[in-house]
């Protein structure tokens, strides 16, 4: 136990979150998002809980060219939420509508992996598209159903 949260040294949770850009990466729409990206990613590496996170751009996108991805592995469910919610990762969240379109379907997606695994770009996009299908399973889930029961 950490700071009053049980911590399973087991297993992490691994998350991905992909959004898809209004336009080009080198608009002058984009521009503000990726003039903070670099200072978003220092501050989840620094972020307490933080494991591990994919850098640079996927080999194959599975999402399109115009999908970002986001990957990485948390301690838990906690510690991402700290990040995502209440660190300056908040003000770029509140502006994400300048930048990326809205989705009908699931863009985030949680699921638990054994500590010391690098989740891959096409293992991520299984689970996403697992969530979108089944809704959420202990194997694919939300922040909101997180509390489903699941075998390490």
């Amino acid at each position: 136990m950490r700071g009053g949260t049980v911590i399973d040294e087991a297993r992490h949770l691994a998350q991905l979150n992909i959004a898809l850009m209004r336009e080009p990466a080198d608009s002058p729409v984009m521009a503000d998002f990726f003039a903070n990206i670099d200072r978003i990613n220092a501050l989840a590496e620094s972020a307490p809980g933080f494991v591990w996170r994919l850098k640079g751009d996927p080999p194959v996108n599975p999402f399109g060219a115009n999908a970002l991805v986001n990957l990485s592995v948390w301690r838990g469910v906690e510690a991402l939420s700290d990040f995502v919610h209440k660190s300056g990762h908040m003000d770029i969240m509140r502006r994400r509508r300048e930048w990326f379109a809205r989705q009908p379907e699931a863009t985030l997606v949680l699921w638990w992996v054994p500590a010391g695994h690098e989740p891959s770009v096409e293992e991520a996009a299984d689970r996403l598209e697992q969530l979108r299908r089944e809704g959420p399973t202990a194997s694919a889930f939300t922040f909101a159903t997180h509390h489903l029961k699941v075998t390490p």
